[in-house]
């Protein structure tokens, strides 16, 4: 079990480092999938400080559905971090996918949000 953590640790360390090197100084956009629930936060690296958030944890975005662990959920998660990152005025971001492939619940979110109006 610890090889397996320690291989996604490394993939998330190359993937955030070739953020880093591409960022010039756009905030990043991180998601988090876990079993049940997806999470997304637009992070100034620079100040260190998150500018927004959403989960599936959220009422609103629930939406009656059963689970937060499917696409409908992600997409939801998606439209709302855009709403709340054009309000604090972030509209240029960079997509932090961590240690997930760009597919199913991750581009979903990343979909949804391009179409909310973030740009990356």
């Amino acid at each position: 079990m610890a090889r397996t953590r320690d291989r996604e640790i490394r993939r998330t360390g190359r993937v955030r480092r070739a953020l880093k090197r591409a960022a010039n100084g756009r905030p990043r956009l991180s998601v988090f999938r876990s079993s049940k629930h997806i999470y997304a936060q637009v992070i100034d690296d620079v100040k260190g400080e998150t500018l927004a958030a959403a989960s599936s944890m959220e009422k609103e975005v629930r939406g009656g559905g059963k689970t937060g662990a499917n696409v409908d959920a992600a997409k939801a998660v998606g439209q709302r971090l855009a709403e709340r990152a054009k309000q604090k005025g972030v509209t240029q971001v960079i997509f932090d996918r961590g240690a997930y492939l760009y597919h199913g619940r991750v581009k979903a979110l990343a979909d949804a949000a391009r179409e909310g109006g973030l740009e990356f």
